[in-house]
């Protein structure tokens, strides 16, 4: 069978990428494959997250084999073939690019083509510029620092700080606990 997947981004419109992928390839063909549509270097930290149809993630597949005590299965992309997690379409998944920030790709696996296969994965669509695949942490700091300045904006200070003081028991009703 052959996968084509649709690969969107939430920080550039008009970016998209269409891979097509046999279903018996590997998690890590298809990272190697997206990173080469993007222009990204294979140095980073990756991961894939199969998720519901709202996004929540589910299921977790890491470039490499991280913690070996969990109780939970671990994926790791060099063993774990696509058609071992996803069988059917408009299945969603993320590709985090960028762990420290969360960045990451939204996919999904938009046709499944039975009787087919193919050798090599190809980006068969490719449609405007990735976004950065690092951020510049100067800036990302600066957002943070203008970010919460306009968080402050909105509040006053002096209306946030609860005095308890200023109540007495009926103030709480049957909440207040007595020592």
């Amino acid at each position: 069978m052959i996968y084509r997947f649709v690969i969107l981004s939430d920080e550039v419109d008009d970016f998209r990428r269409d891979i097509s992928i046999d279903s018996d390839a590997t998690f890590y063909d298809l990272h190697d494959a997206i990173l080469d549509s993007v222009g990204y270097k294979k140095d980073q930290m990756t991961s894939f997250f199969i998720c519901n149809g709202d996004w929540m993630k589910e299921t977790e597949i890491t470039l490499v084999e991280m913690d070996t005590s969990s109780e939970e299965d671990i994926y790791v992309m060099d063993a774990t073939r696509l058609s071992d997690l996803l069988d059917e379409e408009r299945q969603k998944m993320l590709y985090v690019f960028e762990f420290l920030t969360e960045r990451a790709f939204f996919m999904e696996l938009r046709e499944i083509t039975a009787g087919k296969s193919q050798p090599k994965a190809q980006c068969v669509k490719s449609i405007g510029n990735p976004p950065a695949q690092t951020t510049d942490f100067d800036e990302f700091e600066s957002k943070l620092q203008a970010s919460t300045a306009r968080l402050g904006d909105d509040f006053d200070e002096e209306d946030d700080i609860l005095n308890f003081d200023e109540y007495d028991e009926e103030d709480f009703g049957n909440l207040m606990i007595n020592d």
